[in-house]
């Protein structure tokens, strides 16, 4: 004998008649696959996905439906915003009982990628980039973010400027009154050159962008690249001294506050029109606090 399982959603009324601006699930696990450059990889992604209800009498959501169609996103072909969309208008049409009209769809995941070291040629390692994706269809107009979060150094300029100074002022002092030959100078700074160190440290940049349903992916590689060269610095790999002496040399070269970094992201000429929203933060290594600025996307003159 088969029972006709009872669905109280279906069965009962709301006792409180409000209209709900979002419901659905957070944190479900789902693998997607990415292809960026004609390289495909697997990622591990958590997803959050809701659909409004806006009829007060209705008591529940199907979020069984929900689930089955964004399960259907871990398989076969890429992830691409058209994918998205198509989804999202099967979610909205699958609670047309409800009289949903959006819904949206999050994913969170590591793009994981090879680069290169600065120098050592052949010598590379993995690096994991945070990614946020955040698409919805609101009464079929479709929108669709991405975020991306970058590692980079930052070197302090007033800093710098003041280890400078004392170097400056040290090597003065020695030498007052002496000619010097440029063996001699070397000499001495090989020794003393540190005598001073300007301040550095860890620092991380946000970057949310919004891209077309037309896009035949998401970018990610070339966003990223944009963001590093923007910055100058980002954080290695593997490495070996020569690369460490170079990122040494990156570091002296982009000097940079909290407020350079984020301004060089700002105006980074790859990220023209993509309407870029800029969080940098500098984890500071003199200070217990950190040092943060956020940027939206330049004005049109």
């Amino acid at each position: 004998m088969n029972a006709v399982l009872p669905d109280v959603s279906r069965t009962e009324v709301s006792s409180r008649l409000l209209p709900l601006d979002w419901v659905g699930m957070q944190g479900i696990d789902l693998p997607v696959v990415l292809d960026e450059s004609g390289e495909r990889q697997t990622v591990h992604a958590r997803a959050d996905v809701h659909v409004d209800l806006p009829q007060p009498q209705v008591k529940g959501i199907h979020m069984s439906r929900l689930y089955r169609l964004l399960d259907s996103l871990g398989e076969g072909a890429p992830l691409a915003p058209g994918r998205l969309r198509a989804v999202l208008q099967e979610m909205v049409d699958s609670h047309a009982d409800c009289g949903s009209q959006s819904a949206r769809l999050a994913l969170q995941f590591d793009f994981l990628t090879r680069r290169p070291a600065l120098v050592t040629e052949g010598l590379a390692g993995w690096k994991s980039y945070p990614v946020r994706l955040q698409a919805s269809l609101s009464r079929g107009v479709f929108q669709l973010n991405l975020r991306v979060t970058v590692g980079y150094s930052s070197t302090c300029p007033c800093s710098a400027a003041l280890a400078r100074q004392l170097v400056q002022q040290a090597f003065l002092q020695t030498f007052a009154g002496q000619t010097l030959s440029a063996a001699q100078v070397a000499s001495w700074l090989e020794t003393h050159a540190t005598l001073a160190t300007p301040h550095s440290q860890r620092s991380e940049a946000e970057v949310d962008v919004t891209l077309k349903e037309a896009a035949s992916g998401f970018g990610l590689l070339s966003l990223v690249d944009e963001i590093e060269q923007a910055l100058g610095t980002p954080v290695q790999t593997a490495v070996k001294r020569a690369d460490e002496q170079a990122f040494a040399a990156l570091n002296g070269q982009n000097l940079m506050f909290v407020e350079d970094a984020a301004r060089r992201i700002q105006s980074a000429p790859g990220l023209a029109g993509l309407q870029p929203q800029v969080f940098v933060r500098h984890i500071e290594s003199l200070h217990p606090h950190d040092a943060v600025a956020w940027a939206s996307a330049p004005r049109a003159l």
